[in-house]
């Protein structure tokens, strides 16, 4: 029973071919093209309604050279989000509870701020690992202690996506069982953890797009550093 309750995090295939490229691409088919009238229908005046609020809130605290990450920030936003909430559906893979994926998310957009601020930016970048005012016996310390924290922002990245997602549906799975089981014994109690199971799976809708927005806002801040 409890091997079959990590089942829904392997990759799905078929014919031996992993589907986790489909599960990848399938969010892009479903979003609306903007058409070329000046009208709007509802769906794309909502969705361009929040990329712009979501945009605006997230360029604030940054320059004009941060400015460039606007449409791949927001792009990632509106990925994740829509892969977190498909992975809530029944009979459904989530991509983003596989950490190689949110790695290979998390680590070259990192590497890529970093980049970016030794390139523009040497003495203030390097001055990071260093804090006004340190003692010089402790320079050393304070050093490799900045630069350990430095190097596992990805992995906090990607470890925080990924343990959050997991978390809640093996929550979900463990008290949908629940119900199942009680439900011949124990009507009351089953419907009870219905309830419950109900009010969790509200809460993982929000993680879910919580989840996606402290990702990309975390990226913002590690841009913010250094642009």
């Amino acid at each position: 029973m409890m091997v079959s309750f990590f089942d829904q995090f392997a990759s799905p295939s078929f014919l031996g071919i992993p589907l986790i490229a489909v599960a990848i691409a399938l969010p892009w088919v479903l979003f609306p093209t903007p058409p070329t009238r000046w009208i709007n229908n509802r769906l794309i005046t909502v969705q361009t309604w929040f990329i712009n609020r979501f945009i605006n809130q997230l360029m604030m605290p940054l320059n004009v050279g941060g400015h460039k990450w606007a449409l791949l920030l927001a792009s990632l936003m509106v990925f994740l989000i829509t892969i977190n909430m498909l992975g809530l559906l029944p009979y459904t893979f989530t991509p983003t509870t596989q950490l190689s994926l949110n790695m290979g998310f998390a680590v070259p957009l990192w590497l890529a701020t970093v980049i970016i601020g030794m390139r523009n930016q040497p003495t203030v970048a390097l001055g990071h690992l260093l804090p006004e005012g340190a003692p010089i016996p402790l320079i050393p310390v304070l050093i490799i202690i900045e630069t350990i924290s430095l190097l596992i922002r990805p992995l906090a990245l990607g470890v925080r996506l990924t343990a959050n997602l997991t978390a809640g549906h093996l929550l979900i799975q463990l008290i949908a069982t629940a119900v199942f089981v009680l439900l011949p014994m124990m009507p009351t109690v089953a419907i009870l953890t219905a309830t419950v199971l109900f009010l969790l799976t509200l809460l993982e809708v929000a993680v879910a797009m919580i989840q996606a927005y402290v990702f990309v806002l975390l990226l913002s801040l590690y841009l913010q550093e250094n642009v």
